[in-house]
């Protein structure tokens, strides 16, 4: 065969199989047996193996393509990927309903769709080929995951040739929107969409898993989440994902969300067809409440629907608020639950001190997972509940995660049942427990719980991150004098493990190697590891930011001085705290044992390193101030967007501040700049200089 006859059967090929992908995809038709579609993939792949000079990036043989990665580039979004605020109750949407009509009054309508239990990605095509696929990572940087989106078959390499994309246009009444395609495929299009795992695959998966003595995945989310981070692409495509696209972000003419959907349809991508457009949140609660009993009809998992007001106009006045737009909601089903028996319970004493009383539960599945355990909080919540030893109750699992003791069924009772006698003395070192709020502590700092837990979590993989430092070699350096604290991680000397049960050359060589290489760490992740009290991943990062700016911070000792010149702190609040977190951020500065593990730290070598960047950072050096309200973001988010480009951001207005940001009805900060002559932006003039970078 010649080259130009090559060319010719090749384009065939290909319009023939991506035919068959979106008949069988979008329209739910067998154009040949799978038998015949092979036998054509196989002859295309030949010819491109003869030809190689006319291999696209839209071929279908490039699905399983690329070697694998050694980790995924990010990605920043153009338009932030939000999440939804959650409702459980036709209160709660009415309440929605009623706080949107005070801003924007009117007559909505209602566009329902189900909520996939899957990973949110966006795809970009540019010029009608598929560039781009991202997660949506911290809603404003993704992973860029293009290789393994190409491998779902349900995701289109390249949108419907234009012939064809009017033709479904025009049968659907769009004809605004064919106005787009007159002139060729516009130069980008964005969409956003789901993938997900369907049951009978995933539990295929976890069959194979068990065979080869591999974990479980614990849910068809997690196993499709764990599947598309795959390095490997060719992992991926063994794991048969699917997808659903939802949303249309690029303006190609569509008024509403139901547009969308059809727009997307006509453009080859895969939508769910179980939607419905309502006139009233009665119509939207009977559409709940349907699937909600017939869940089980379908071959993926969902945990409820996504109401969505149809008038994109609305919807854009509306804006966003906190993490989530005002003009949509998840709408939760019931939560999953169960009856089971309170067999006993324990008290566990956490690294804080703080000791949880845990319900040792009678094994029962709750939405697919074997629970045998549920935290009881505290003693409060145990009185609340009037919970007993013996009692039969009701578990759910809170957002389908958290198993949670929800009520007893006090008529079941028999009389044998026995109160839960909370103790006074703490159950792992007998130190008398002393009240803090709602919860009892053991104040003991020498306390074999805090000491092994305090480790566990120094070495956790958001703070120092040791790899094979789990719970039980923990216990074992604790058991054999080998550690007290956490600095002495960083003094195990080679010889001194492999008297211990497990350890030979090797596995003491990897674990000493894994500890001596986690020397250097940024500040926040370093703050997040000393365990202070309230001071998880993110007070960590507000903590880290408020004391880069008192000075430099290069070792643990340098956190004695800066902290001990801060005294104030105790009175005032820190940016982002209130003042119960920041008088625990004081107390534990001041403790002259905290003093002495910093030093013994920086003593073992420990060093504060910068934060890496992420990407490009056109604005750092500069520091934003933000006043007013603003209406495409909340202050928060945009605050992230521009720390994420470099900038810093405060709270308060001093000569520090490069840029005030001023919005609607602003306070006394802009007065404030105006008085120090600080340089001031309206709203509009930081959308446009955001735009020069978010690309």
């Amino acid at each position: 065969m010649d080259e130009k006859l090559a060319k010719e059967r090749i384009e065939k090929l290909k319009e023939i199989i991506n035919e068959a992908r979106y008949a069988y995809h979008v329209l739910n038709k067998d154009l040949y047996p799978p038998e015949v579609l092979d036998s054509l993939k196989k002859e295309l792949f030949d010819l491109e193996q003869k030809f190689p000079q006319f291999i696209t990036p839209d071929s279908p043989t490039q699905r399983i393509g690329g070697e694998p990665l050694k980790e995924f580039p990010k990605v920043r979004h153009k338009v932030p990927m939000l999440s939804f605020n959650d409702a459980f109750s036709l209160e709660d949407l009415e309440d929605w309903e009623e706080r949107n009509q005070k801003l924007v009054p009117g007559k909505y309508s209602y566009f329902c769709e189900l909520k996939i239990d899957g990973l949110a990605i966006k795809l970009v095509y540019r010029k009608g080929i598929l560039e781009v696929g991202a997660t949506r990572g911290d809603g404003y940087l993704g992973e860029d995951v293009t290789q393994n989106v190409k491998t779902i078959e349900a995701i289109p390499l390249s949108l419907l040739p234009i012939p064809k994309i009017i033709e479904n246009l025009k049968n659907e009444g769009l004809e605004k929107t064919i106005e787009y395609f007159k002139n060729g495929y516009p130069e980008e299009i964005e969409v956003r969409g789901e993938v997900f795992m369907h049951l009978i695959d995933f539990r295929k998966l976890n069959e194979e898993r068990e065979k080869n003595g591999e974990p479980l995945f614990a849910n068809p989310r997690n196993a499709a989440a764990g599947s598309l981070r795959q390095l490997d692409p060719k992992i991926t495509s063994q794991r048969k994902l699917d997808s659903f696209a939802y949303a249309l972000v690029t303006d190609l003419g569509q008024r509403t969300h139901e547009e969308e959907h059809k727009i997307l349809r006509c453009l080859g991508f895969k939508t769910n067809l179980n939607t419905k457009l309502c006139q009233s949140l009665e119509e939207v609660f009977e559409f709940r409440n349907y699937w909600e009993k017939n869940r089980d009809k379908i071959t993926y998992e969902i945990d409820g629907i996504v109401v969505t007001i149809n008038e994109n106009s609305i919807f854009k006045e509306l804006g966003v608020v906190g993490k989530a737009p005002r003009g949509a909601i998840a709408f939760k089903f019931s939560p999953k639950e169960a009856t089971t028996i309170i067999e006993d319970v324990i008290f566990q004493t956490g690294r804080t001190g703080i000791v949880t009383p845990v319900a040792v539960l009678k094994p029962v599945e709750v939405g697919g997972v074997t629970v045998s355990r549920a935290s009881l909080h505290n003693e409060d919540e145990i009185k609340r509940l009037d919970v007993r030893i013996g009692d039969t109750v009701v578990v759910i699992r809170a957002g389908d995660v958290i198993p949670q003791v929800d009520r007893v069924i006090k008529e079941l009772r028999t009389g044998k049942e026995r109160e839960i006698v909370f103790p006074q003395k703490c159950p792992q070192c007998g130190t008398k427990l002393i009240k803090d709020g709602a919860y009892w502590r053991c104040p003991n700092k020498k306390c074999y719980a805090l000491t092994k837990e305090r480790i566990i979590h120094f070495a956790s993989k958001s703070a120092f991150d040791i790899l094979g430092l789990g719970e039980k070699i923990v216990e074992k350096l604790i058991d054999n004098n080998l550690i007290q604290t956490p600095a002495d991680l960083f003094k195990l000397k080679v010889g001194s493990l492999r008297g211990l049960p497990g350890f030979d050359v090797l596995s003491e060589k990897n674990l000493l190697d894994s500890i001596s290489s986690r020397k250097k760490i940024t500040l926040s992740r370093f703050l997040y590891a000393l365990g202070i009290l309230h001071i998880g991943e993110e007070n960590a990062k507000l903590l880290a930011n408020f004391l880069k700016t008192k000075t430099k911070i290069t070792k643990p000792s340098d956190l004695i001085r800066v902290t001990q010149d801060l005294k104030a702190i105790h009175y005032t609040t820190i940016p982002g705290f209130g003042e119960k977190v920041s008088q625990a951020v004081f107390k534990w500065f001041q403790d002259e044992e905290n003093k002495k593990f910093l030093e013994e730290l920086t003593q073992v070598g420990i060093e504060i390193v910068e934060e890496e960047t992420k990407g490009p950072q056109p604005l750092k050096g500069q520091v934003f101030a933000f006043t007013g309200e603003l209406e495409k973001y909340s202050r928060e988010e945009a605050k992230r967007i521009v720390e994420s480009l470099g900038a810093e951001t405060t709270e308060t207005v001093s000569k520090r501040v490069t840029t005030l940001v001023v919005g609607k009805n602003p306070g006394s900060k802009l007065e404030k700049a105006q008085k120090l002559n600080l340089k001031t932006i309206s709203e509009g003039e930081f959308y446009s200089l955001l735009s020069q970078f978010l690309k």
